[in-house]
Formats: structure tokens, sequence, C-alpha cells
């Protein structure tokens, strides 16, 4: 059965406009005063005023986080670039082929590393020298807004950087495929499953991933029913990990006492693999192949089906894929998700075989809650997992979430090293 008619089409094309965010992004740093000219004198001591010593104050703390810490930081990515160079030198390059491409990818990664950390020193230099020009009134204000610019870079950097070496998961180094699906409580449901698909693509744009809507099933009434996410940036699966479960809007009565409406929305995380396939042999025997009806045309204007869904038979695992124009990248694409949750469940379970992973152990986190967002009377989000709380629903939404992100990836590590 096909999707729906052609405004249905239509509809998910605008949706999917809505949603895709072209390669990298930028974070933009907040509007500031010193937009106007520095003839405006009383602009300019409006924004001396309102905004120099906050945003001072911001770019200071960039610069003592890149003091303390980038040279620790860039001494010991030295020292593992020289190891991984000698390894590589010691490497034979024709007798052992995989081990020697092992060897380059670390190195370069290192050296891309190495090389962000100087750009970070430089970055901070520069900010600092513009900070105190500033002060003297021997500088453009402008060129405060840039200096701010690179805080933000930096800190930003800093943050990403930290959090990389707590992610120590066998695929935390992997992009994500995100599954988005809208529960049955309400016709709500749909909407909060658009909202939560706001959150996330915010959140990418925000951190500067490169991410695309694959998949987008666009529900009758408003909202969506269902949205894949294509997360093709390196440690995205460990950080986005802990979003796997159910999100829940919470709506009480005035007094706060009962609960007056509730819906929820399903979120699966999948790690995807960025340079290979994933290493997994699995028969033709147990898989079950079948095509779903997706509205695609050929190039002569005809209806044509190219969706796939694949089902494991021995462990019951399903996945589909229908945001390709072709069935055989739609296969291929489904086959690569499915062999990648095989092999998330056998590590969950503890076995190296998929032949041993047990069909009754395997558990549906998609269904566990994992945070709560209430919208009235007040406006707040609660992770269940972590206990974290945050008052600011509305910046939530917005993407804010690297505070819930960080308790997640705090709350593993933890658990690793008890």
């Amino acid at each position: 059965m096909l999707l729906g008619s052609v405004s249905s089409v239509n509809k998910m094309a605008m949706l999917r406009t809505k949603y895709v965010f072209p390669g990298r992004t930028h974070v933009h740093p907040p509007t500031i005063w010193a937009s106007q000219s520095m003839d405006d004198k009383k602009n300019d001591k409006v924004f001396k005023e309102l905004g120099l010593y906050s945003l001072r104050k911001k770019i200071e703390d960039a610069v003592e986080r890149v003091e303390t810490m980038a040279s620790t930081a860039l001494e010991l990515e030295e020292v593992k670039r020289i190891k991984q160079e000698e390894i590589f030198r010691g490497c034979n390059l024709w007798n052992d082929l995989s081990t020697s491409n092992e060897s380059l990818v670390a190195l370069a990664d290192t050296i891309k590393v190495v090389d962000s950390l100087k750009d970070l020193q430089y970055k901070a230099e520069e900010a600092k020298l513009i900070t105190q020009l500033v002060e003297r009134d021997a500088i453009n204000h402008q060129l405060f807004k840039q200096a701010y610019n690179s805080a933000v870079d930096v800190s930003k950097f800093l943050d990403h950087y930290e959090t990389s070496k707590l992610l120590r998961g066998a695929f935390d180094i992997q992009g994500a495929c995100m599954i988005i699906r809208a529960g049955a409580e309400s016709g709500y449901s749909e909407k909060w499953a658009e909202k939560v698909l706001g959150m996330y693509t915010r959140w990418a744009e925000k951190q500067g991933y490169s991410m695309r809507v694959l998949e987008l099933l666009p529900s009758r009434r408003a909202g969506i029913k269902s949205a894949t996410i294509e997360f093709e940036s390196e440690y995205v699966y460990g950080h986005l990990l802990g979003e796997k479960g159910l999100h829940r809007m919470i709506r009480y009565c005035l007094d706060g006492s009962i609960v007056r409406e509730t819906c929820s929305t399903g979120v699966d995380i999948i790690p995807l693999f960025l340079d290979t396939a994933p290493d997994l042999d699995i028969t033709d025997e147990d898989l079950e192949v079948s095509s779903i009806s997706s509205l695609r045309e050929d190039q002569s204007g005809c209806l044509m089906e190219t969706g796939v869904t694949i089902n494991h038979l021995p462990t019951g695992i399903a996945v589909r894929c229908s945001g390709e124009r072709s069935h055989f990248v739609n296969k291929t694409k489904a086959l690569n998700r499915l062999k990648a949750k095989l092999l998330v469940a056998a590590m969950e379970q503890g076995v190296s075989d998929i032949r041993d992973v047990k069909r009754a152990a395997i558990t549906s986190a998609e269904k566990q809650e994992v945070r709560k967002y209430v919208i009235w009377p007040y406006k707040s989000v609660h992770d269940v997992k972590t206990g974290v709380q945050l008052p600011d629903l509305i910046s939530v939404l917005n993407g804010d979430i690297e505070p819930l992100i960080r308790a997640h990836i705090g709350l593993r590590q933890g658990r690793d090293m008890g």
C-alpha cells in the first residue's frame, strides 16, 4: 500500500526540506550590541555597558581553558603521533595490508587532532590580544565579535575533545542512525514526534555535525509518524546512545497533582559505520526480505516500490529502509543496519558469535522511558536514567541537550569503571 496521495508526497517533501542541513554548519553567536558603526557613540556606549563585560568574561574563560588544557593535550597527542609513526614504519605494507591500513587511519586521526589543538592555541592568543586592545579603545569592536566567535569555537572543540576521550565503547567512534517513531496514545503524539525530530536536527546544526533526514513519514493530521536521520560524523553514536528510549511529554493539572495528558515518542540509535560496512556474515537462510511500498518516481514518471524490510529470523530483529531512490541501495542500507543491531546485541549479551545471541534476552530499549518533558503548568525536563533536571524546556527543544548527553556519558563511564 502506498504512503498516500500526491499531496502526501508534497507534504513529505516540505518536511524533508525543513529538516535537511547540507554538510557542516557553524554556531552563530547571539546578536551583539556592537553591530553598529564605531561612529555611533551612543550605541557604542550601550554596547560597552551591557555587552562588553559579559562577552569579555566568556572570552577570558575560553582562553584560560586553552592555557590550562590545550598544552598538556598537545604534548600527549604529539607523543601518541610519534609512537604511531614508529608502528607504521615497522609495518610490512604488502604482507599485512589490514594492519597497515588501521595504523595509517589512526595516524591520520591523531595528526588531525594535533593540528586542531595548534589552531586552538593560535585562536586563543588572538582572542586574548583583541580583548586587551578593546579595553584601550584601540580596536574596532567588530573584531571583538570575531574574538567572541573564536571563543565559542574554542569552547566547543574542547568540550568535544574532552567528551571523546570518555567514549571508549566498541562503536562509540561511529556515526549514528536515529529512528524516531510517534507513540500511539493520541494524535498529539505525532506532533510531539515532530518536536523531538526538530530537537535533534537543531542539536546537530549547533554541533556542526553532518546529517540528513533520510526517511520521513508525515501524519495525515499534523506532525510525523516516523523519521530516520543519519549522522555522518565521528563519535555521534557515542554521544547519542543515551538518547535511546521513550521520550514522554506530560501535561499536569493546574495544581500538578494529576497527569492530564501524556504522549510519547520512541527513539532508537544504531551505529552507522563510516569507513567500512559492518564486518559480519549472515546466511541467507536466516533472513526474510520483503519489499515495502514507498512512493518513488522513476525516470518515466511511474511510481515504483523501492523500500525494503529485512527480518532476522533467529533473533526477531527487523529493520527497514525506504529513504533512497534505489531498491538495491535501500536493501544494502537495511542489511547494514541489521548487522549493526546484531553486533550491539552480541556485545550487550557478552557473546562473540551472533549465533549465540539469545532472542529472549534482546530488550527493546526504545520502549524504556529515558526522559520526561513537562509542558504544563510549569516547564521542565527530567532525565530518568541520570536524574538530571533542567528548568528550561524551550532551550532543550531548541537543541541545547549537551548537559543531558554529557550526563549519560559520565554514567556509562562510571558503570564501565565499576
